[in-house]
């Protein structure tokens, strides 16, 4: 597949003179970031008035600033026919309802049946963008709503969006306890220490906040809904279980099955069967990168956290009956 390339130009207004060329540049050409306005510098793909110029060469003011965007193929990642719950697509983007169980880039075990090869058979345009236009991710194991880019400007005012916690993200969770009330872990996360799969929370970490409060209580579990104010890797999982309240299934922080006192073979069965994290991203929230207009997306809770709530609910119902 051969480069796309989009000349672009803007006249460097009077006011700008004698500011830097690439602080002028980033500032007529919003839509691509610094970073690689500065690649464009560098490979004479941004000019000054028809010539090359460096970063720091000031601007008079007048001259005429051409941008050949060069859309080179990001992502080598074979397009393959899996199938996509599409909830909201436009020229800008995709929003998809990510099933639990797959992965969403290719790496060391999953170099093939990923997301990424997904988007790329839906839109083979998606290479020329850093992974296939993904800007955020979700674990393998938890399902739910997450966007992707179609151009490179709308990759980034997304990413400029979630830098600044302007996207709203909604989680729901089943995890163990009876919770009380809801609250905000405002605690960092990074690497674990010792095991480098895993995170921890550390003071050392980088910021992370979750808001949490109760969307229903059983008797010894609750489902919970979650906001993401950052968006730190396994951040609601981590969370969670430094607050003792780990998440149903979590094979890496759920720690030893937890069953309330005479529980229902059902609920035995269901909580021991449950093989994945009980984590959905159910609602996203963003201003469209290109019209400024709001989207939000819900995707439906997938049948087995269903099954899961409601076996849980009917435990709960059972034990009071029982109490009466």
């Amino acid at each position: 597949m051969n480069d796309t390339v989009i000349p672009l130009q803007a006249i460097v207004p009077d006011s700008s003179a004698g500011r830097r060329f690439d602080a002028v540049l980033a500032e007529l050409f919003p839509d691509y970031s610094r970073s690689r306005l500065s690649a464009w510098i560098k490979s004479g793909d941004a000019l000054l008035d028809g010539h090359v110029a460096r970063p720091r060469d000031p601007v008079r003011g007048g001259e005429t600033l051409t941008l050949s965007v060069v859309l080179d193929i990001q992502t080598h990642s074979e397009p393959e026919d899996i199938p996509l719950h599409v909830l909201y697509e436009d020229a800008h983007v995709f929003v998809i309802d990510k099933p639990a169980g797959l992965v969403v880039h290719p790496g060391a075990g999953n170099p093939a049946g990923t997301l990424v090869n997904a988007l790329l058979h839906r839109d083979p345009a998606l290479n020329a963008l850093p992974r296939a236009g993904i800007v955020h991710r979700l674990d393998k194991d938890t399902s739910g709503v997450m966007v992707v880019a179609r151009t490179l400007p709308a990759h980034t005012a997304l990413v400029e969006q979630l830098s600044s916690r302007e996207v709203h993200r909604q989680y729901l969770a089943v995890v163990v306890g009876a919770l009380v009330s809801g609250g905000t872990a405002n605690l960092p996360i990074d690497r674990h220490p010792r095991d480098r799969i895993r995170m921890a929370v550390r003071e050392d970490g980088r910021d992370a906040v979750t808001h949490y409060r109760l969307r229903e209580r059983f008797r010894a579990h609750t489902l919970l809904e979650c906001r993401l104010e950052t968006g730190r890797t396994h951040q609601i999982r981590v969370h969670m279980a430094h607050l003792k309240h780990p998440i149903v299934g979590d094979p890496m922080y759920g720690g030893p099955l937890k069953l309330p006192k005479g529980a229902t073979t059902e609920l035995v069965e269901a909580l021991r069967g449950f093989k994945r994290q009980a984590l959905h991203a159910e609602t996203l929230e963003f201003a469209h990168p290109v019209t400024g207009e709001p989207v939000r997306c819900t995707a439906a809770v997938p049948a087995d956290m269903l099954q899961l709530v409601a076996t849980l609910r009917a435990d709960s119902q059972a034990a009071a009956e029982k109490a009466r």
